[in-house]
């Protein structure tokens, strides 16, 4: 199962990668994260990508390339991964792609969870994250049940930095350049499915899920 979700930010791509890997047992793979890990360790293509982001520039297409790729080819992504905020641009989708074919794999599905605008706007400005375990919470449609405390771990809640109205309109126009072009990359060869993502979590995920219980079934056939 190798898996790439796409959508706005605020989409709710997080907690549908959360979901997917709890239930099928394969690694959800936040690009973002990955990279703070890198960093955090020191390792060489860490240091290269502080080195553009320290300086308020984008990470360029292969270097990123390069540590998602290192990071797939991981043992626990032997069964499968699940992508989220990669690729970002056609380019590195051309390119997982090359890379993937040269071991005879590729990405089989790639599922667009769509929201409004106004909708992605309005959720990440009443996001709220766990300080500890990285919960994400909503004011309003998904609320912790103890003011301020996160349900899983105690944790307290906040707000991140970048988690404004006017920092998520900056977000989507960059989405919109820069990413939407990827929902027509895999659109082209039938692996793009979309999904109403204005709806409650479980609704989305199940169907999500119908789409991957057929992509189980191929495997296990061996179609793909």
């Amino acid at each position: 199962m190798r898996l790439v979700l796409l959508g706005l930010p605020g989409a709710g791509k997080g907690t549908q990668g959360d979901r997917i890997s709890e239930k099928y047992g394969v690694p959800h793979i936040s690009t973002g994260s990955i990279i703070r890990e890198s960093i955090a360790e020191g390792a060489d293509l860490g240091q290269e990508a502080n080195a553009y982001i320290s300086r308020g520039e984008l990470i360029p297409d292969e270097l990123a390339l390069q540590i998602v790729y290192e990071r797939i080819v991981q043992p626990d992504c032997k069964k499968g991964w699940i992508l989220d905020g990669f690729p970002r641009t056609v380019l590195q989708a051309r390119e997982l792609d090359r890379r993937l074919a040269q071991n005879g794999l590729d990405v089989q599905s790639a599922f667009d969870i769509r929201v409004t605008q106004a909708e992605a706007i309005e959720r990440i400005a009443k996001r709220r994250m766990c300080s500890q375990c990285k919960a994400v919470y909503h004011l309003e449609h998904y609320r912790a049940k103890g003011k301020g405390i996160c349900d899983a771990c105690g944790g307290e809640l906040y707000r991140r930095s970048d988690d404004t109205e006017e920092t998520a309109r900056r977000r989507l126009t960059v989405y919109m350049r820069q990413t939407h072009p990827v929902l027509h990359y895999y659109a082209q060869d039938g692996r793009l499915f979309s999904i109403n993502g204005v709806r409650p979590i479980d609704e989305v995920f199940a169907d999500v899920d119908h789409y991957l219980q057929n992509l189980v079934s191929e495997d296990v056939g061996g179609v793909r």
